[in-house]
């Protein structure tokens, strides 16, 4: 009789934004007719850029005609795509990365899980806490994470941000293998500076782990001193994979695009980490679609780089206009600045979920309980600023009047 992965069976509930989705759904059958804004899984509301739809006019014509049509591309990606990532996304910083490090993908969600594949399943493996869902689930489901007890996993290394150490994990007294990092953050909006990452990079290094950075929200940094990508940190190449993503920067939510840097100098036991993905991927996967890797090597064309700064220009005044909007009313508020993301305690010690629930009782407003994050987010809420300027403005008002 065939088996099933018992790891699957020890996950708690459902996934944390389907949850999410699903409470939100009852509520509004309970109740038709409630406008509710919805802040909390932080999809895109604008629309692809001109220069993005113009490129997937283009590439769609191209696949019409004998001379130009494209079947299967490479594993790793089209170098024009590739080439495009590094001259914009890397060079301009300093970070010493190559076209031929880089694996296009169909976004960073994907590779952030599926990354497991090429390491052990008896790795250690450390998370921040709160943290974004993908990185526990994943491992869990692998066989990394443990047994469930109900509140954490038995066998994550949980590395607590709270506001007391400025939502910056501190090094964990337990060595771990593997060490997610995302920054800036998801959910709690915070921003490493590079004497942060530089304290990771020298710990990793000098003990044999590996760091996979989700890099997914780097446009959003507006303090020109903080880093956008691990790599301008001396020595990650050794030590580190980067995971980047056109969903939040270019509105790719939909499209699906993305990519995973593993440097040529990362190696286990002499073992190549960037042979060992090439193997995985051309096993699993058969490459993003032509089309799409051209609409993404549109973002980076003079026109495309405008109109893509204009999107996330007019998130961040969203950001900012939540966090001055939550903070005038009394709540205490965190993230928002060099971040999509807005954290704010809830107020007089209301737990996450109940919180979330007056949220969409009184308010109409979806948000994300911070709890679903990890046992340090309990007390918290996570807000996007993703919606439009209006269903903005509309959410901070009712969110404030909780307050009275």
């Amino acid at each position: 009789m065939f088996r099933i992965n018992d790891n699957f069976t020890k996950l708690p509930g459902s996934y944390l934004f389907a949850e999410v989705a699903r409470r939100k759904a009852e509520y509004l059958a309970r109740n038709p007719g409630k406008s509710l804004v919805n802040l909390g899984i932080g999809d895109v509301t604008r629309p692809l850029a001109p220069a993005v739809i113009g490129a997937l006019h283009k590439a769609s014509d191209e696949m019409g005609s004998a001379a130009t049509f494209m079947g299967y591309g490479p594993y790793e990606g089209y170098d024009f795509l590739r080439e495009a990532i590094v001259e914009n996304d890397y060079a301009p910083f300093g970070a010493p990365v190559r076209a031929d490090e880089l694996f296009i993908s169909d976004g960073a969600k994907s590779d952030c899980s599926n990354i497991g594949d090429i390491f052990g399943t008896d790795n250690t493996v450390a998370v921040c806490d709160p943290v974004y869902p993908v990185y526990v689930d994943a491992n869990a489901m692998a066989g990394r994470a443990g047994d469930w007890d109900g509140g954490r996993w038995t066998k994550l290394v949980y590395m607590p941000c709270t506001a007391e150490n400025g939502f910056m994990p501190d090094l964990p007294e337990e060595v771990p293998d593997m060490i997610y990092l995302c920054f800036p953050n998801n959910p709690t909006g915070a921003a490493a500076t590079k004497a942060q990452l530089t304290v990771w990079v020298d710990y990793a290094n000098a003990h044999g782990s590996v760091i996979l950075y989700d890099a997914a929200y780097r446009a959003y940094i507006r303090d020109d001193s903080l880093p956008r990508s691990i790599y301008e940190i001396p020595g990650a190449e050794t030590c580190a994979i980067e995971f980047g993503s056109f969903s939040k920067t270019a509105g790719f939510t939909g499209t699906r695009c993305g990519w995973t840097v593993i440097p040529r100098a990362l190696t286990c036991l002499g073992k190549s980490l960037y042979d060992l993905w090439m193997r995985r991927q051309s096993t699993k996967y058969n490459g993003t679609s032509y089309i799409i890797q051209r609409a993404a090597e549109a973002t980076y064309s003079p026109e495309g780089k405008k109109q893509v700064a204009e999107t996330v220009d007019y998130y961040m005044e969203n950001a900012l206009f939540i966090r001055s909007g939550l903070a005038k009313a009394g709540f205490e508020v965190y993230g928002g600045e060099n971040s999509p993301y807005i954290w704010f305690r809830t107020p007089d010690g209301s737990g996450s979920w109940a919180f979330f629930d007056r949220l969409l009782r009184e308010a109409n407003v979806a948000a994300t309980p911070g709890a679903g994050f990890g046992p340090s987010g309990e007390g918290y809420i996570r807000l996007t600023a993703f919606g439009t300027h209006e269903s903005t403005a509309e959410a901070v008002r009712r969110i404030a009047a909780l307050r009275g």
